[in-house]
């Protein structure tokens, strides 16, 4: 077998598991901010792509990739990459779900208890007086959590591995996910709402599980945030677009959201000067315990760093070894590749 090229566009050297691959495949690592960085000659040269969400894979990105038979996203989400554009160049695009998920679903409870049960708020009060502040009252948010209703929106594999957690807290689940076929509630033995509208007016949780797409783009925006229960938990592990971050301010402000918890948000990093972060980091009182943030870092553990860099890489090894598409996220992409129109 001829070596292969693959294209590292915005990874370090570390991030790739070459050894798993095996040495049949030569990765070109880049580590670039954007897809200008690499000419048009580089990205033609290419037999694969192996990339994470640091840059965007666009039409006119994809226009170029002459050669290439696969990329592979390492990594879940999938948004930054034209993967319409991918199939009709005849690309399959594959992610890597199978990693992070135990990581994703604990942080995922983890803001939940730090907003429900308090623990910025006392961590803070007690930084600023040990022994006058030595008390559990008067602190925003802080509830019971057994016999609340955990709202999910969307119960893939995320989704289903967060509400068992929820479960385990003898939370009461509710879940709307309308792409899962009817009775699959009966097999998770956890209630399925009929719409969105059902899941946010009830709930004392929402968790949002789903992908971003034209759809779920701003799904949850002023309207839909006026339909959740009053002082009820936003927690958004999955993608940040899915929220509109300003009307998530003006619900926190006026009361009417009782706390967010975020791993992802619109733009990372984000704008300091945007009115929510802005009131956040000046620490004003009105928002005091009700914001916690952390910085794409959910799915973060040695472990399922680990996972991320063997799985992507043996997906690399099957697909130019055995033939072997998995995880493909753009089905539709046979009809257009190159095999298929020689053959036709």
């Amino acid at each position: 077998m001829s070596t292969i090229k693959v294209l590292v566009p915005d990874m370090d050297v570390e991030e790739v598991a070459a050894d798993v691959a095996g040495p049949n495949l030569s990765f070109d690592v880049r580590g670039v901010q954007h897809v200008s960085a690499i000419s048009a000659e580089d990205w033609g040269d290419c037999d694969a792509v192996l990339m994470r969400n640091r840059i965007v894979l666009d039409r006119s990105t994809i226009g170029k990739l002459s050669r290439c038979r696969i990329i592979v996203r390492a990594g879940v989400g999938y948004d930054n990459i034209d993967i319409g554009a991918c199939a009709e160049a005849g690309i399959p695009v594959c992610n890597v779900p199978n990693y992070g998920t135990t990581e994703i679903a604990d942080h995922a409870i983890g803001l939940l208890l730090y907003l429900a049960r308090g623990l910025g708020s006392y961590d803070e009060r007690l930084r600023a007086d040990l022994t006058g502040n030595f008390n559990g009252e008067n602190v925003p948010v802080v509830r019971r959590l057994r016999g609340g209703i955990f709202g999910a929106v969307g119960l893939g594999r995320i989704g289903t591995a967060v509400v068992r957690r929820a479960s385990a807290l003898d939370m009461s689940v509710l879940y709307f996910d309308p792409l899962l076929p009817e009775g699959h509630e009966l097999g998770m033995g956890f209630r399925r709402a009929k719409s969105l509208s059902e899941v946010l007016s009830v709930s004392d949780v929402v968790s949002l599980h789903m992908p971003l797409n034209d759809t779920t783009l701003r799904l949850l925006d002023a309207n839909r945030l006026g339909e959740m229960k009053p002082g009820a938990i936003l927690i958004n592990i999955a993608r940040g677009k899915l929220v509109d971050i300003d009307a998530v301010y003006d619900a926190l402000l006026s009361g009417r959201l009782g706390a967010a918890g975020f791993d992802v948000l619109p733009s990372e990093p984000p704008d300091p000067s945007q009115p929510l972060f802005k009131a956040w980091l000046d620490r004003e009182p009105w928002i005091a315990g009700r914001l916690a943030l952390t910085p794409h870092a959910a799915s973060y553990s040695d472990a399922s760093t680990s996972d991320r860099r063997r799985l992507s890489a043996g997906m690399l090894k099957d697909f130019f070894e055995h033939g072997l598409v998995r995880n493909n996220v753009n089905p539709g992409w046979e009809k257009f590749s190159k095999e298929n129109l020689l053959a036709s």
